[in-house]
């Protein structure tokens, strides 16, 4: 399987989960707080945000903390990085057919 193809099955499971996930903590949060790795839903602002710190301060699994969501940080961040990667070859492949195919003594536009 080609790397492009494998950047679109995990952006795409991304996705999905990240929809899910969020759709079950909107529709019923005690029950997915528990799976999330804390004891009790978090109260105060930003509760959502740097997972591995909310789950530790509130008394969550470490397990839960560093086995599941530092994991699924690192995937994302690859992900990223391999889109990132991805983008900046196609550019460059656009920008080398703009020159194949200029006339001769025109000025290519940057893009």
């Amino acid at each position: 399987m080609s790397l492009k193809k494998i950047n679109t099955v995990m952006a795409a499971a991304f996705i999905v989960f990240i929809l899910w996930f969020g759709t079950g903590f909107m529709l019923s949060p005690e029950a997915t707080v528990v799976g999330f790795g804390l004891p009790s839903a978090p109260s105060g602002d930003g509760g959502g945000f740097l997972v591995v710190t909310t789950v530790l301060t509130h008394h969550g699994s470490l397990a839960t903390a560093f086995g599941v969501h530092c994991p699924t940080a690192t995937l994302m961040v690859a992900n990223g990085l391999l889109i990132m990667r991805e983008t900046r070859e196609a550019r460059e492949a656009r920008e080398a057919r703009e020159v194949a195919v200029a006339p001769v003594g025109s000025a290519v536009r940057p893009a």
